[in-house]
């Protein structure tokens, strides 16, 4: 007998997965309407469990209904991105003290593969692929430090982080020219397994974005 409903369920979870790898992504960028009917053309689902799948995004902040237009992804304003890059300098803080502490032989071979293409650079132009790799990092960060629930917090931040609205930057709130090095600090850091180094770079790191976004927003306030 097929069972009907673990077979819905697997279609919601699957157009969930999709779904939020296009927003991380920036397949589908922020306050873009979300194509239903041809999302569940591409993908052959009914618009049922796309709907189920748009409705849990909404819980989790990553997707907006508009009454009578449809589902949007979510547009964060500057003071929402400053609040969550202040949980990020304090949670992810604390997820590189944890993966310093805990981080095994291999997984230290995959962390120091990060942004290796960029290390040398002088003037790194390559935005798509940068933020890409920015991704890559705080995910396995994310991956080895946290326990679930911080997990669960995270990945949820970052994932808004990463769709963060600035259009020209791939979502990089700064560019890699000012991040390289405190990317390959941490990472150094977590490598040696110096936990409080770690944490601290991490913050300071997030810091440094925190005191840009600031300035933007003050900016804007000022006009």
């Amino acid at each position: 007998m097929i069972n009907l409903g673990a077979e819905h369920e697997n279609l919601d979870q699957k157009a969930y997965s999709i779904l939020k790898d296009l927003i991380i992504e920036r397949k589908l960028l922020p306050g873009q309407k979300i194509p239903q009917e041809k999302l569940a053309r591409d993908l052959g689902i009914s618009r049922t469990p796309l709907i189920s799948a748009l409705k849990f995004l909404e819980q989790e902040k990553l997707v907006e209904s508009v009454p009578r237009r449809g589902f949007f992804v979510r547009l964060f304003s500057k003071e929402e991105m400053v609040y969550i890059f202040e949980l990020r300098e304090v949670l992810e803080g604390l997820a590189a003290r944890r993966a310093a502490a805990r981080i095994t032989d291999s997984q230290i071979k995959k962390l120091t593969s990060f942004f290796q293409p960029f290390a040398d650079q002088k003037n790194i132009s390559n935005y798509k692929g940068y933020a890409r790799e920015d991704r890559r990092f705080h995910n396995f960060v994310i991956d080895v430090g946290a326990k679930e629930f911080l997990k669960s917090i995270l990945l949820t931040t970052n994932i808004i982080s990463f769709s963060y609205q600035v259009l020209q930057s791939e979502g990089l709130v700064r560019p890699p020219n000012e991040t390289i090095q405190e990317h390959l600090a941490v990472i150094e850091a977590i490598k040696d397994r110096d936990s409080e180094a770690a944490e601290n770079l991490m913050r300071q790191h997030f810091k440094k974005s925190l005191a840009y976004l600031k300035r933007e927003l003050n900016g804007e306030a000022n006009k």
